[in-house]
Formats: structure tokens, C-alpha cells, sequence
């Protein structure tokens, strides 16, 4: 059994979920999830990733504890650290010996690499999708865009300002990265249409000037499961510097597809993000 501790937003959760996940195919062990965090009552953010055809159990408070009981605290002092039972990395460095893992392990991280799991892609595209059918606007939307040359562009703006700890881990990109990404993928694509998706879209509407077809599509009424979705429907994406938008483009089957990434993640340039981005991205 592996144990993969869930954790933050939706993008977290799938990062999270899709190591663990190759971990127990290459072992043919069980994979749970600690989901405890999102039973508390001061929690920040959903778990959700019961919207999404995963394969996986919840995993109980006693098989949790386990890994925390005070023999397991002396072992992991004395033992390296890829081969202790909890297995901590916070980073953003791929680490090469997370997959030489194999049985009885507890995973406290945040994996954010698809080098952690990219020989099983094609099993996470498919169970990263929805139990449900999408709802009717995002049906609607979904058609719309699906038949046109649609470019999403993810604007993540909202807590990243007003929440103490993200404002001082991300930056928030200006409009200069999103000028220069336009401009770009419009060169590359004839007839863009740009369909733009954002927690503050007020402010994209009043802010974001493109000279060509746009439309503003997120609204209350479509939740951010339906909206990955959507945004991995559109046939290129400019992505903002946030594992949400990250994986609607990881997501993406146009196999002819434009992918504009930050170069600058993170508020901290020193941080290394070089494993963050597949080599296909673009950068700018």
C-alpha cells in the first residue's frame, strides 16, 4: 500500500494523484489517499478530486497513523531519505529515486514534474475525467471551441494578492507576459480565438486588450473541475504559473498543440523550476 497525503488546489491534488498512482502500477500495490486536510474546518481549499474517474481508496486514520507512530520516527532518522517510510519532498527538482519507491510508503509532497509519471499518461488521461456529465453551459462552451482555433488563457490573480502565504511564494504575471504570448501564438495560428479563464475576471475584462476574437468565459456557474476540462478542450493554451492551468495544457490531445508557459514561476528566480515545464512549452 502507498499512501499519498492530498493537499492544496485542484492542480495539487492531480500532481499529487498521479504519482502515486504510477508508484502502485510499477509495484502492483494499492494506492489511498490522506484527504484529511479538507476535513477541517478552516480548510483553504475542496478536495476534488472525486470528480474524476481515479482509482484509488480513501485511506483511514489508522493507516495514516502508522506511518507516524514513534517507531517509524526512529527508522526514518538513521535510513536515506528515498527509502524511509514517509517520504518528504517540497520542491520543485525532479528526484530521480522518488521511483525506485515501492511498497509501505507515505507521500508528503507536491511532485510537481510530469517526469513523475509521464510513462503512464495515457492511463491519467483517462481517469482524469469526469464521473458526470459537464453541465449544459460548459457542454455549450465546450462545443463552441472545440470547432474553432480556440487558445485558452488562464489569468490567476485573486490569492495570490489577497493570500499572505501564496503572495509571498508566486508572482503575479503581468500584462507584458500575456502581450508577448498573444503575440506570439498568433503567428503561429491562423484565425486565433482566445477564450480566457480567470479568478479575477473582472479585472481581465477591464485590463486584457486582444486584437482578435475574444471570450471571457468563466463564470460562477461552471465549478474548476469543469473548467480544467474545458480549458484542456481548447486547442492551445497560455498557461499562468499555476499547476491548474498546468494541467489543462498537460491535458490537451491536440497533437499539434501550443503551449506557452512563465519562465518565472515563482517570486524567488534562485528557486530552480527547469523540471516544472515539459521541453515541448514554450517559455517566455
Amino acid at each position: 500500500m502507498i499512501i499519498t497525503k492530498i493537499q492544496g488546489g485542484l492542480g495539487n491534488q492531480l500532481f499529487q494523484y498521479a504519482l502515486g498512482r504510477n508508484l502502485t502500477i510499477k509495484n502492483n500495490v494499492e494506492l489511498k489517499l490522506d484527504r484529511t486536510d479538507y476535513d477541517k474546518k478552516d480548510r483553504y481549499r475542496e478536495y476534488g478530486l472525486d470528480n474524476f474517474n481515479i482509482n484509488s481508496r480513501i485511506a483511514s486514520v489508522e493507516e495514516i497513523n502508522r506511518f507516524y507512530n514513534d517507531w517509524e520516527k526512529i527508522k526514518n532518522k538513521f535510513t536515506t531519505p528515498y527509502k524511509r517510510s514517509v517520504v518528504v519532498n517540497l520542491g520543485y527538482e525532479f528526484n530521480k529515486n522518488i521511483l525506485k519507491l515501492t511498497d509501505n510508503v507515505y507521500l508528503y509532497g507536491y511532485w510537481p514534474s510530469e517526469k513523475y509519471f509521464i510513462e503512464i499518461r495515457d492511463i491519467l488521461k483517462n481517469e482524469f475525467t469526469l464521473k458526470k456529465d459537464l453541465s449544459k453551459d460548459s457542454q455549450n462552451l465546450t462545443k463552441e471551441l472545440t470547432e474553432k482555433n480556440s487558445i485558452s488563457i488562464h489569468i490567476r490573480r485573486a490569492d495570490y494578492l489577497k493570500n499572505e502565504k501564496f503572495s509571498k511564494i508566486f508572482t503575479v504575471l503581468d500584462l507584458d507576459y500575456y502581450r508577448q504570448s498573444i503575440k506570439l501564438i498568433a503567428t503561429k495560428i491562423n484565425n486565433p480565438i482566445f477564450y480566457i479563464f480567470s479568478d479575477d475576471i473582472e479585472w481581465a475584462k477591464s485590463n486584457l486588450v486582444i486584437p482578435y476574437p475574444v471570450f471571457f468565459s468563466s463564470t460562477p456557474n461552471i465549478p474548476d473541475y469543469e473548467e480544467l476540462i474545458i480549458m484542456s478542450k481548447c486547442k492551445h493554451n497560455i498557461i499562468a504559473n499555476s499547476s491548474f492551468s498546468w494541467w489543462a495544457a498537460w491535458l490537451n490531445d491536440n497533437p499539434k498543440k501550443t503551449i506557452i508557459a512563465p519562465k518565472q514561476w515563482l517570486k524567488d528566480p534562485e528557486i530552480n523550476t527547469k523540471d516544472l515545464i515539459p521541453s515541448s512549452w514554450i517559455r517566455i
